[in-house]
């Protein structure tokens, strides 16, 4: 197949194209500033059309995942940044594909398993699953998160492609042993005696392993019955302080420091982020791809937890 990676340049990106490319098909990235790779890189600035729309007429499928950074401070100015560059590079691509003689026939859009609202009493599928955003007393910011998660798959909805099955990917954190991804900073923390819980810690935690988010994506492209928003995330989410709780005991440290609510908030603030990203909590499972018969890898935190930590000490250089 031929793939194209609109902001494929990031973690998740770089996860989907190194194995893409390593199993035979061919990759293009779409980027800002293309940087020598394995697989092809194309300029665009992700506002205009440009020549790289003609890399999206004959493709087979196309996976979208541009949008700016949500890891940032929720300023103003932040705010609509992370809205118009998700909501535009879903539109261009519209447009792009409007103007294709063969569009490609699958459309994987990027969106977070963050749309569902903050709250522990039950899991939230796809079809029984309650968008947040009317949480009682919920901060300004998470109320905003919502926004950017609905405005995003709203902006999918409009887009008309009748010759391409479009899919949203309600994704949990996507977990691998590369340097500088979410595990990486949660091992760092474990390793430091600082992995312990966070504010309570009875915020669910919803997770996949890298193995088994490829393994759904080229399900979800296979499978053309399956349309519409799709929650990519282990069957077995659970609480921040069991998850940190398990991921220590892989990596062999008996305890971890907790951190207090106030803590992370200023923790958050000194790091120029926001406390949304670790005190909400987000029990999300996959109802559409078990009921499709999706089998997982790594289903269970524990074993995923393992893999992960021996495959970043086989990686990891000798100073560190």
């Amino acid at each position: 197949m031929k793939i194209v990676l609109p902001g494929g340049s990031g973690q998740v990106g770089t996860i989907l194209a190194r194995h893409f490319h390593a199993t035979g098909h061919e990759v293009v990235v779409l980027g800002r500033k293309p940087a020598p790779t394995a697989w092809r890189s194309v300029a665009w600035d992700a506002q205009t059309l440009g020549p790289w729309a003609n890399e999206l007429d004959g493709a087979d499928v196309v996976v979208n995942l541009v949008g700016r950074s949500v890891n940032c401070r929720y300023t103003p100015a932040n705010r609509r940044e992370i809205i118009e560059s998700r909501v535009r590079s879903v539109q261009l691509l519209g447009e792009a594909l409007a103007r294709s003689n063969r569009p490609p026939r699958v459309w994987l859009q990027s969106s977070t398993a963050t749309i569902y609202a903050h709250r522990f009493d039950a899991p939230n599928d796809e079809t029984t699953g309650i968008i947040g955003g009317n949480e009682p007393n919920a901060p300004d910011t998470w109320t905003f998160s919502i926004d950017v998660a609905t405005s995003w798959e709203k902006a999918l909805d409009a887009v008309h492609a009748p010759h391409t099955r479009k899919i949203a990917m309600r994704s949990a954190i996507t977990l691998s042993p590369d340097r500088e991804g979410v595990f990486d900073v949660l091992l760092g923390l474990v390793r430091r005696w600082l992995g312990g819980r966070s504010g309570d810690g009875k915020q669910f935690v919803s997770w996949v392993h890298e193995h088994d988010f490829i393994a759904a994506v080229e399900f979800l492209i296979q499978n053309d019955a399956m349309h519409g928003p799709v929650n990519i995330a282990a069957p077995e989410p659970l609480t921040n302080a069991e998850f940190m709780r398990v991921l220590r005991e892989a990596w062999g440290v008996r305890f971890g420091l907790p951190a207090a609510k106030w803590m992370v908030e200023l923790g958050a603030w000194a790091l120029r982020t926001e406390s949304e990203l670790v005190l909400k909590s987000r029990r999300v499972v996959p109802g559409k791809l078990l009921e499709a018969g999706f089998k997982f890898r790594f289903p269970s935190w524990r074993e995923a937890a393992r893999d992960l930590c021996e495959r970043w000490r086989q990686s990891a250089s000798p100073v560190r």
